[in-house]
């Protein structure tokens, strides 16, 4: 039992206080853990004690959620734009890209030693699906191609039929069966696209066209805004949130058994 020296009003007062709370021995009953459950008419109701976060721990916490928001926004382009060619003899532009990007595929062939440019890409948008060959991205892209300077003999167009979802592994399916149908046998390649599609593009080309062939990617930057600092332009919020989602799925959830041969779409609507 504990022996108490009371002197003043004050120490009264607490001590009826610990006394109430149970934490010092009355009439000779043990003192309450502090800790224990409580409870009270019949246990319908209950007292927990539990631990908090305490005010630095939480400002940690924000502190490291800025610094993880801060570290997001300044490494995912560089993520999603990645420019790492291989060792190739053949190069595609993937024929939807903006002129910039022709431009610099055309820099690309002219520079490097390859034997053939292929362009790929579906129906252009706006016809309503395919209709034929030249009305699509693939054909305009060889159209470019050739104004920017290469050489027709150089320049093969490989159309996709597939429009709407999943056009990128359709017209790396397409550029496989082409190179079946006409035994070309590429032991690697280079794809030029734009910016934050790189990854993505470099991902569903490997897919398609499986480990005998390596896959390269050159990301073409968007001239309109500055890549550092994507965030401040609604071009950049946009192609870099779109990828980022079109990526996850591509990874993650991305099924290529929905992909017919030759691109033809095999989608479910």
């Amino acid at each position: 039992m504990l022996s108490w020296q009371i002197s003043g009003a004050t120490t009264k007062q607490a001590l009826r206080a610990l006394m109430k709370e149970g934490i010092v021995e009355t009439k000779g009953r043990p003192a309450q853990d502090p800790m224990q459950n409580r409870s009270a008419l019949g246990g319908l109701l209950i007292q927990r004690n539990r631990w908090g976060l305490s005010l630095p721990a939480k400002l940690l916490i924000v502190f490291i959620g800025l610094a993880l928001a801060v570290t997001a926004l300044l490494g995912v382009y560089p993520f999603l734009a990645i420019t790492q060619p291989v060792d190739a003899d053949a190069l595609v532009v993937e024929g939807w890209v903006h002129p910039y990007a022709i431009r610099a595929g055309a820099e690309e062939f002219n520079s490097h030693s390859y034997q053939r440019v292929f362009t790929s890409g579906g129906p252009v948008v706006g016809k309503g699906g395919y209709i034929n060959d030249y009305q699509t991205s693939a054909s305009v892209g060889a159209d470019l191609l050739k104004e920017a300077g290469i050489p027709s003999e150089f320049v093969q167009m490989v159309p996709s039929h597939v429009i709407g979802r999943d056009r990128t592994y359709s017209s790396a399916i397409a550029l496989k069966d082409w190179f079946r149908e006409y035994d070309v046998r590429i032991n690697g390649l280079n794809i030029v696209t734009e910016g934050a599609h790189a990854r993505r593009t470099r991902l569903l080309f490997a897919k398609a066209l499986g480990a005998d062939v390596s896959v390269g990617v050159i990301a073409v930057p968007n001239p309109d805004y500055d890549a550092r600092y994507w965030w401040r332009y609604s071009e950049g919020v946009e192609e870099v949130i779109g990828e980022s989602v079109a990526y996850i799925y591509a990874r993650f959830f991305f099924h290529p058994s929905k992909i017919g041969h030759g691109g033809k779409a095999l989608l479910q609507k």
